[in-house]
């Protein structure tokens, strides 16, 4: 089944220009002009991708990915003006799965599109049985779901391709070009900015204090691990 995407944003230009690209990629296109249209189609139709415009009438792309993260977890990527830093930033923040800046072209859109859908399909199928455990941190892939102690972590698909990688190379020291490429895609190896605020807000939800974190460390002018238990218990 082709995916579904819903696009946000109050340029036509950009609407018609992102529609059509998309569509002849084979995916099921609804539009909204701004956010509340976008919050209207969301609660009734539940799209796999949401592509949402920062700068928008009536309710901003910040304040409509806040209240859709409140009841949903579908894949997010903001688009925002060059420049835009801080904007870039909030809407990882919120949750946002990636970014594209405008202006930007078709085949890079595509191609982040796809990437998003690939990780959000890894989080849908990941693994049969398996449970992996961090300390207080439990993993189950079978189901796709995280717990701190008795507590579900609600993690967005790319939170928890991250996670998963850090798991699946348990006291390996992973550089930011490895986690990017990993994680994102080839394309994004050199955007440290999407990972600094993907490695905050996974610590987060899952340490007990962000500022101390025992199951994402950074390893300086190295890159980040997660360590094996006995490797903390010697510290």
């Amino acid at each position: 089944m082709n995916a579904r995407i819903l696009i946000v944003d109050d340029e036509p230009l950009y609407l018609r220009l992102i529609k059509v690209n998309l569509e002849q990629e084979g995916y099921l296109i609804a539009t909204a002009k701004n956010g509340q249209e976008a919050l209207d189609l969301v609660s009734h139709e539940m799209p796999d991708l949401i592509i949402l415009d920062v700068m928008m009438p009536k309710l901003d792309g910040i304040t409509t990915a806040t209240r859709i993260r409140q009841f949903s977890n579908v894949p997010i990527i903001m688009l925002t003006a060059l420049g835009e830093e801080r904007d870039r930033v909030r809407g990882l923040n919120l949750g946002a799965d990636d970014y594209v800046v405008k202006p930007f072209s078709a085949t890079e859109l595509v191609a982040r599109v796809k990437a998003v859908l690939r990780r959000s399909q890894l989080k849908e199928n990941a693994g049969r049985s398996r449970i992996l455990t961090h300390g207080d941190l439990k993993i189950d892939i079978a189901k796709a779901e995280v717990f701190k102690g008795d507590h579900p972590v609600y993690l967005s698909a790319t939170e928890y391709k991250l996670l998963i990688h850090f798991a699946h190379n348990l006291g390996k020291v992973l550089s930011a070009e490895e986690l990017l490429t990993t994680t994102w895609g080839p394309g994004y190896k050199d955007e440290k900015e999407i990972l600094w605020v993907s490695i905050a807000r996974l610590r987060q939800k899952l340490e007990d204090d962000p500022h101390e974190p025992v199951h994402i460390v950074t390893r300086t002018g190295m890159g980040y691990q997660m360590p094996a238990l006995d490797e903390q218990a010697k510290k």
